[in-house]
């Protein structure tokens, strides 16, 4: 059997479901919920290259380097982005989280914390990982705190790691969670998620007053 296989992923809040090919409209409906493709530093598909980048993204699984997932919304059923494991190792059992994008209205929400947890507790948990890694690029400050605030640790920067699409050179910086960390991580994670039930919930009792 395979070290990593496709599977569904699913707390109360979020469901990370393999990708698929009749996910195509769904998400180009997500990347149009504030036009994320055009959000510089993050390589976000645009509309008319969502069919090419699932292509690219099932290529890739079926070669053992990578497995992709949408994530869906559980509340309204609706595909708010995607996600991968990626920089697959199979001999050395490490992987890196990445190639994630939201739809805006899920940006600045549980969202991502809840994805990463259901992620990273798979990887840990079931698979039994050395090393989870992130890659995010040096310009984007947005992704590099929020990999900060999961809990992961600065590895290192990649001086001119890849050309993207409109010729820029990136520089990669490169975080990691290892196993010892892992239980500090997710209790860190659930109370973090805890906090912003509770700030909902208070938020919602102040509307109804």
């Amino acid at each position: 059997m395979p070290w990593i296989e496709p599977v569904t992923l699913s707390n109360d809040y979020c469901t990370l479901e393999p990708l698929q090919r009749r996910h195509h409209h769904a998400l180009i409906v997500a990347t149009q919920n504030g036009d994320v493709w055009k959000t510089q530093h993050t390589l976000v598909p645009a509309p008319q290259n969502m069919s090419k980048e699932i292509d690219r993204r099932l290529a890739l699984q079926t070669n053992g380097l990578m497995i992709p997932f949408v994530v869906i919304h559980n509340q309204t059923q609706q595909i708010a982005g995607m996600t991968t494991y990626c920089q697959i190792d199979s001999v050395n059992k490490r992987l890196d989280i990445g190639f994630t994008w939201y739809a805006k209205s899920h940006q600045r929400t549980p969202l991502n914390t809840q994805c990463k947890l259901l992620l990273l507790n798979h990887a840990f948990e079931k698979l039994d990982c050395i090393a989870v890694g992130f890659r995010v690029d040096f310009l984007n400050q947005v992704s590099r705190r929020a990999v900060e605030r999961l809990g992961a640790k600065f590895e290192g920067l990649i001086r001119n790691y890849a050309v993207m699409p409109d010729g820029n050179i990136r520089d990669m910086c490169l975080y990691s969670i290892l196993p010892y960390e892992w239980p500090r991580v997710k209790a860190h994670l659930s109370g973090l998620l805890s906090n912003s039930e509770g700030s909902q919930s208070r938020l919602l009792l102040h509307k109804n007053q």
